[in-house]
C-alpha cells in the first residue's frame, strides 16, 4: 500500500508486520488516535491546551515563532508544575528562516560555587547515601529557564517580553482549570515534596491537597516573578530582588545557591550535531544532554533493514534495543560537561563507529555490554515547538527534572526549584563527576529533521531517558514505516531500561541486560519472539514519554501538527 507523507513528497510502502491491527479508521492510518491538524499560517503543539491558544494568540498579534514558545513555556510552568518552571532548565532548536539556518541553545544551569566535592560527599554521609538525593537542597542547581527565554528573545524576538508574558500572568493571577494527566502527577507530587524547605504548600496546594482535574488553580506569587521579569528583564531574576531573596533563603535554610550563582550565569549558543538516515538529518545538541544518543542509533541501526523486519516485529525490536544497549553504555561514560570534560563527540556519532558498534549485534539479547572506544573514530519535563508565517520553527524543551523537582520553594516567588543536580556522578574517575559551577549530565533533548537542507519536522518526545529512544521511534515509524505524524506517534511505543547511566562509577557496565517495557499494542507474538531471543520483556503503564511535533509541508505550503494521546495536549494552527 503506497501512502504521501506530507511535505516529504516520496511515496512510502507501509509494512504490514504481523499481528498488525486491523484498520480502525476509514482513512487507513491505523496507528493514530486522530488526523493530523493542517493549516496555513502558524502551528503550536505542547502539552496543555491553553498554553497551545497562547502560543497561537501571541502570532495572531503579530509575534513570531519564539515569541509564542516563550509565551507557551511561561504558561506551562504554571499549568503543569509537574513538569517544568523557572525553576529548571530550558533547551531549543530554532529554524530561522532568515538565515536559512538551525540554532541550538543550552540553557541549562550549573551547581553552586559555595558546595566543594568534600562539603558535597560530608552532606551525603550524614545523609547514609553514596548518591544524591532527589528532593530538598543539594540536587539544586542553578535554573537557566529564564536566561534561556530573554537569550532566545534577544536573538530572535519580535514583540515586547511585557506582551508576551501577559497571557501567563493574566492565567496566574485569575486562575485557570487543571487538565486530567497535570492532576494526576501533581497529586502524587504532594505528599513527597511537602517537607521540603520553603513554602510548597502554600504555593502548590489548596488546603493542603493538589488542584483536582477541572478545579480552578491560581498562582499570584508566580503572576507577580513574571511581572518583574516582563519588567525589569533577565537581570531581574539573576541579578534582582529574586536573586537576593533566593540567597537570604538559601542561607537560612542550609542551601547553596548564592548570588554569586545567579550573577555569574549564562546560557551558550552551541551548534546542533547531525546525522543522516535514509536521506533525512536528525538533529540533536551537544552534552551536557543526552541527544546524541538517538544519534549513535541511528549511525548503528542504519546497517540494518528495519523496514523488511516490519514495524514492531520480534526482529525490528530486537535491533532497536541492542542498539540502544551500546549507546547508552556510551552515554554513561562520555556524556558530562563539555567545560570539564574532553569528550570524543565526534567519534561517537561518526559512520564508522556505528558501523562497528553493529557488528556487536547478534541475534540474541546481549546481557553484557560495554562502552566502546569513540576515541578511535574522531575527525518528567514538557516539550512544545511552534511555527509561523515566515517559516521560523521552534523545538523547545523544559524540565525541573523529576516531576516537580526538589520541592524547594522560596516564599512569594511562586516556583519550586529543578533537582538536575542528583545527575551528578560522585566517582572522581568519572567525566560527570560532580564539580563546583559544572553542568550537571541533562535529559532534556530538542529534535529537528531536515531533507536536503530544507527544514522539515521539529519534534520532541519528553520524559528521562525514554527520549533519544522515542526520537528514534519516531523517525523510524515515518521514514520505515511510512507513518504520518500523528501516527508516529501514536504508535505503540517500547522503551529499554536498566542501562548504566552517568551517575554510576566509571567502572560500571551493563551486566544483565537489562529490561524491555512495551505498551499493550505491541503485539504478543513480537513479545514471545522477543523472550525467546533472551529479552526480559514486560508491559509497562506510562513512561513512554509525549509527543509533540509540527512539520512544514513544502509541496503544499502549509503546517501540519500532531499531539499524542498520552498526554493532555493539543495541535492547533490557524
Amino acid at each position: 500500500m503506497k501512502r504521501l507523507l506530507l511535505g516529504l513528497g516520496v511515496g512510502f510502502s507501509l509494512a504490514l508486520s504481523s499481528g498488525a491491527h486491523s484498520y480502525d479508521r476509514i482513512t487507513g492510518e491505523r496507528f493514530a488516535s486522530r488526523s493530523e491538524v493542517i493549516a496555513q499560517q502558524a502551528m503550536a503543539a505542547t502539552s496543555q491546551p491553553l498554553a497551545t491558544q497562547i502560543a497561537l494568540q501571541i502570532m495572531q498579534q503579530g509575534g513570531n515563532a519564539i515569541d509564542a514558545a516563550i509565551a507557551a513555556n511561561a504558561a506551562l510552568g504554571l499549568m503543569e508544575p509537574t513538569g517544568n518552571g523557572i525553576g529548571g532548565d530550558l533547551y531549543a532548536i530554532v529554524w530561522d528562516a532568515k538565515s536559512q539556518k538551525l540554532h541550538g541553545l543550552n540553557a541549562s544551569g550549573r551547581s553552586p560555587l559555595s558546595l566543594s566535592y568534600d562539603m558535597l560527599a560530608h552532606e551525603l554521609q550524614k545523609l547514609g547515601r553514596t548518591d544524591l538525593p532527589p528532593h530538598g537542597m543539594l540536587p539544586i542547581s542553578v535554573p537557566g529557564a529564564v536566561d534561556g527565554w530573554f537569550e532566545l528573545h534577544k536573538k530572535f524576538g519580535r514583540l515586547p517580553m511585557a506582551d508576551i508574558l501577559q497571557p501567563a500572568i493574566s492565567y496566574a493571577d485569575n486562575g485557570f482549570p487543571v487538565s486530567e494527566l497535570i492532576a494526576y502527577y501533581w497529586d502524587r507530587s504532594v505528599p513527597v515534596l511537602s517537607p521540603q524547605p520553603g513554602d510548597f504548600v502554600g504555593t502548590f496546594t489548596l488546603n493542603g491537597k493538589a488542584p483536582a482535574k477541572g478545579q480552578l488553580f491560581k498562582n499570584p506569587a508566580l503572576a507577580n516573578t513574571y511581572k518583574a521579569l516582563a519588567k525589569g528583564g533577565r537581570d531581574a531574576f539573576y541579578k534582582g530582588e529574586i536573586a537576593v531573596a533566593i540567597d537570604r533563603f538559601m542561607r537560612a535554610n542550609g542551601g547553596y545557591l548564592r548570588f554569586a550563582d545567579f550573577a555569574n550565569h549564562r546560557s551558550d549558543w552551541v551548534e546542533p550535531l547531525g546525522v543522516d538516515y535514509k536521506g533525512y538529518t536528525l538533529w540533536e545538541l551537544p552534552p551536557n544532554g543526552q541527544g546524541i544518543a538517538a544519534l549513535q542509533m541511528l549511525q548503528i541501526l542504519k546497517n540494518f533493514d528495519l523496514k523488511a523486519a516490519g514495524f514492531n516485529s520480534a526482529e525490528s525490536l530486537h535491533l532497536m534495543v541492542e542498539a540502544k544497549k551500546l549507546a547508552f553504555e556510551d552515554r554513561a561514560k562520555f556524556y558530562a560537561d563539555s567545560d570539564f570534560a574532553k569528550q570524543p563527540i565526534a567519534g561517537l556519532i561518526s559512520e564508522a563507529y556505528g558501523r562497528e558498534r553493529a557488528k556487536l549485534i547478534g541475534d540474541k539479547a546481549a546481557k553484557r555490554v560495554d562502552a566502546g572506544n569513540p576515541h578511535l573514530y574522531e575527525g518528567d519535563t514538557i516539550y512544545m515547538t511552534t511555527a509561523d508565517k515566515d517559516g521560523n520553527m521552534v523545538s523547545l524543551i523544559q524540565s525541573n527534572y523529576r516531576g516537580m523537582g526538589s520541592g524547594v520553594v522560596v516564599p512569594g516567588l511562586g516556583f519550586v526549584f529543578q533537582d538536575r543536580g542528583q545527575l551528578f556522578s560522585m566517582d572522581k574517575k568519572h567525566a560527570n563527576v560532580y564539580a563546583p559551577g559544572k553542568r550537571p549530565f541533562n535529559t532534556i533533548i530538542p529534535a529537528f529533521i531536515t531533507k536536503d537542507g530544507k527544514p522539515l519536522i521539529s519534534y520532541g518526545v519528553m520524559g528521562g531517558a525514554m527520549q533519544p529512544q522515542g526520537h528514534v521511534q519516531v523517525l523510524v515509524n515515518m521514514v520505515d514505516y511510512g507513518m504520518n505524524l500523528q501516527e508516529a506517534g501514536d504508535a505503540a511505543r517500547w522503551q529499554h531500561l536498566g542501562s548504566t547511566e552517568p551517575t554510576d562509577g566509571s567502572d560500571m557496565y551493563l551486566q544483565n541486560g537489562g529490561y524491555i517495557e512495551v505498551e499493550r499494542g505491541v503485539p504478543y507474538d513480537t513479545v514471545r519472539e522477543l523472550m525467546k531471543k533472551g529479552h526480559d520483556v514486560r508491559y509497562g503503564l506510562g513512561g513512554y514519554g509525549g509527543y509533540q511535533a509540527i512539520m512544514r509541508d513544502h509541496a503544499n505550503g502549509v503546517w501540519v501538527g500532531a499531539s499524542e494521546s498520552r498526554k493532555d495536549g493539543q495541535a492547533a494552527g490557524y
